[in-house]
C-alpha cells in the first residue's frame, strides 16, 4: 500500500511522534509512507518530504529522533485553493497521479472538514488523526498536543504569580481555545488560578466583581484569570477592562500566551497518545477503515466517522467550574 501523511492547520506537539509512529508502523507492514510537505497546499503543489538519500519514501531511520521534537518536520499550512471544488478535485488528481492508495491527515476540525471534502471526490482511503491543542474535536477524549499546552501554559501561569504576589497584581492570562474552554479550565484548575472564563459558561461581570471583593477581604493580594481567547468577553484586554469598569478591586495586568503554547517539546502523556493513534490509523488502514478518525475513549482506541467528529465543537465540562471555585475559596 502507498500512503500519503500530512500535517495541516495549526502545529501540535505530538505531530512528530505521531509522524514516528505512522512510519514505522508502514515499515514494519512492508508500506510505502510518503511524506507531504507544507499541508494540503504542499499536495498541491506536489512537495513531498525528500530523505537523505534522495527519495521521497519514508523510512525507520527518517524519523529517528522525532519524539521530543516539537512542532512537525513536514511543517504545516492552510491552504484557501484547498477549500475551493476546484483545489479539491485537483488534490485528487494529484493523489491518483502519483497512485496513492490512502491518505493519513493529522490536525484538527479544519483538516478533517477537508478530509470529509476530499473523500466526495478521490476514491482512495482517508483516516484522520487528531492533532490539535484545543481538544475540541469528539471521538477522542483527548487530542494530540492539548497535554503539552496546558503544561506550557501552568509553568507561565507559576511564573506570572511570583510577579502577581511581589506587586500586589491580579493577571488575566489569555490561552488558545476559540471554541473549547479545556486549555482555560485546565490550566486554572492546575496552577491554583482563582478565575476561569470560558466559552462554555457566560458570567456577569458583576458576579466576577463580587468574587474578588470576597477574595480581597479574605486576605488574597494577588490574583490569577485564566480567560480562554474564545470567552464571550473577548479575550484577556477586553475583560480586564470590562471588570475595571465594573469595579475590580484589584490592580491588575493582561498577557496573551497565544502561539507559546503550541512549542515545546511533547509531554509524555502526548508522545505515548501520539504514538498510540499513529500506529491505529496505519492498522485501520490495513483492515480497510476509511473515512473515519482514530481517537482514545475511556482508555480504548476507537474509530469515529470523520462528520461526527467535526459536527460541533467539543465542550469544555463546566462541572469543573464548580471544582476550582472550591479549591481556589
Amino acid at each position: 500500500m502507498r500512503i500519503g501523511v500530512l500535517c495541516s492547520g495549526g502545529d501540535a506537539p505530538g505531530m512528530n511522534p505521531c509522524l514516528r509512529s505512522i512510519v514505522r508502523t508502514a515499515c514494519t507492514c512492508n508500506d510505502e509512507i510518503y511524506g507531504i510537505q507544507h499541508g494540503y497546499e504542499g499536495l498541491l503543489n506536489e512537495e513531498f518530504f525528500l530523505g537523505e538519500n534522495g527519495s521521497h519514501v519514508m523510512g525507520i531511520r527518517s524519523v529517528s529522533g522525532l519524539s521530543k521534537l516539537g512542532g512537525t518536520i513536514l511543517h504545516s499550512s492552510r491552504s484557501k485553493r484547498f477549500q475551493t471544488p476546484e483545489g479539491i478535485r485537483a488534490a485528487a488528481d494529484i493523489l491518483r497521479k502519483h497512485k496513492f492508495d490512502a491518505l493519513l491527515t493529522i490536525g484538527g476540525n479544519g483538516t478533517l472538514s477537508g478530509a470529509i471534502d476530499l473523500g466526495k471526490v478521490w476514491e482512495g482511503q482517508i483516516i484522520g488523526l487528531p492533532g490539535t491543542i484545543d481538544n475540541d474535536l469528539f471521538g477522542t477524549d483527548y487530542t494530540i498536543g492539548f497535554s503539552t499546552a496546558v503544561h506550557t501554559a501552568v509553568e507561565a501561569v507559576d511564573k506570572l504569580r511570583d510577579t502577581a504576589g511581589s506587586h500586589d497584581l491580579m493577571f488575566f492570562v489569555e490561552v488558545m481555545g476559540r471554541h473549547c474552554g479545556d486549555i482555560a479550565l485546565s490550566t486554572a484548575i492546575a496552577s491554583g488560578a482563582e478565575i476561569a472564563c470560558i466559552p462554555e459558561a457566560e458570567e456577569s461581570p458583576e458576579r466576577i466583581v463580587a468574587r474578588l471583593r470576597k477574595i480581597k477581604e479574605a486576605g488574597k493580594a494577588s490574583v490569577m484569570a485564566i480567560v480562554a481567547e474564545g470567552d464571550e468577553s473577548g479575550g484577556a484586554f477586553a475583560m480586564q477592562k470590562i471588570l475595571k469598569e465594573a469595579g475590580n478591586p484589584f490592580d491588575s495586568r493582561a498577557v496573551v500566551l497565544g502561539h507559546v503554547l503550541r512549542g515545546g517539546s511533547p509531554t509524555p502523556e502526548d508522545r505515548i497518545l501520539a504514538s498510540e493513534l499513529g500506529n491505529f490509523a496505519v492498522s485501520s488502514l490495513l483492515l480497510g477503515e476509511t473515512g473515519k478518525m482514530v481517537g482514545k475513549i475511556h482508555g480504548e482506541l476507537v474509530l469515529t466517522p470523520l462528520e461526527q467528529c467535526v459536527a460541533d465543537h467539543k465542550k469544555a465540562d463546566t462541572e469543573q467550574l464548580r471544582l476550582l471555585h472550591i479549591v481556589a475559596s
